[in-house]
């Protein structure tokens, strides 16, 4: 990592938690500010800088105004998004938080994630989720209601695709024969798959594979389809539950969890450290961070303050 802060690695300190900067592009009320090339080059190689560890963006095809008025928000595709950033930096994690796999053909779906992740040599972090946006589905014409059974699906090709070996496949939408990916990776595997959301289905479906991602609800449980993470109790509950998912299995796993209000710096250093702490003493290691700015400039500025407010401290903790 291109970092003016050493890195973990330089130190041979394995950090606390992990941080990915949410590249702002769904801020299209501002888009010579936040959606173009240039922006998200520029963003990518500050967070780089500032210690970052990925970078994140998120998945809506085909948002509906009613959702977009009352809250909601745009997103370009997180793969074309993600190649602008993994060309700018050489070194950062590149995180899908989230993306929905039920939004894609399968084998469409695993061609986007083999060519990321083989263009970014292996960078690719894949945090999915079922989704919960019904008009979505509809606009894309999509059976809302078997959103996690394609989603068990769409994942089950994706690991038999990173194998190598040609797929045949009998799908609850299509059929293939013959199916065949290359370049093999050569691990012979599917990108880390971290599962988001909060419900026990989404717990239990994260513990198979090799993280989870939920997130604060702030009251709106009931609109993104999923079950209340108001507080760290709450969050450490959740987790204790995901990790008696996970008996007898090996391997890595990561708690992502994206904390809305880390950067703001109108809360002072050391309440935001406290919070980091308490995040990490409850399983989390992973944050995501949205940094406020009307401008770029502005957020140029929050992402190199973070990096020396927080991360640094983290990191030298």
């Amino acid at each position: 990592m291109a970092s003016a802060l050493s890195s973990p690695a330089e130190q041979n300190v394995q950090p606390p938690v992990r941080f990915s900067f949410e590249l702002p592009t769904h801020r299209a009320h501002r888009p010579q500010e936040f959606v173009t090339g240039e922006a998200i080059a520029e963003l990518t190689r500050a967070a780089a800088a500032a210690g970052f560890d990925a970078v994140n963006v998120t998945d809506h095809p085909a948002p509906d105004a009613r959702w977009l008025d009352n809250g909601g928000h745009h997103a370009l595709d997180p793969f074309v998004a993600l190649s602008f950033a993994a060309a700018a930096d050489p070194g950062l994690r590149l995180l899908t938080n989230i993306y929905v796999p039920a939004y894609r053909n399968p084998l469409l779906g695993a061609k986007l994630v083999h060519s990321l992740d083989l263009l970014a040599g292996g960078r690719l972090i894949l945090g999915v989720a079922a989704g919960y946006l019904r008009p979505e589905f509809r606009a894309l014409g999509i059976d809302f209601d078997r959103r996690g059974e394609i989603l068990d699906e769409a994942l089950a090709v994706l690991d038999a695709v990173f194998t190598g070996d040609d797929l045949a496949w009998q799908g609850s939408d299509f059929s293939a024969r013959g199916v065949r990916f290359r370049p093999v990776p050569p691990s012979g595997r599917r990108p880390p798959v971290w599962v988001g959301g909060n419900s026990r289905p989404a717990i239990r479906r994260a513990a198979r594979f090799d993280g989870w991602a939920p997130f604060h609800t702030g009251g709106f449980a009931a609109a993104s389809r999923t079950a209340t993470i108001e507080s760290v109790d709450d969050l450490a509950a959740a987790i204790r539950y995901v990790h008696s998912q996970r008996a007898g299995a090996t391997g890595p796993f990561d708690i992502c969890w994206s904390e809305p209000t880390l950067a703001n710096r109108a809360t002072s250093v050391d309440e935001r450290l406290d919070r980091v702490t308490a995040l990490t003493t409850a399983g989390v290691s992973w944050l995501t961070v949205s940094v406020p700015g009307d401008t770029r400039a502005e957020v140029l500025d929050g992402v190199a303050a973070f990096g020396t407010e927080i991360i640094g401290r983290t990191v030298a903790a």
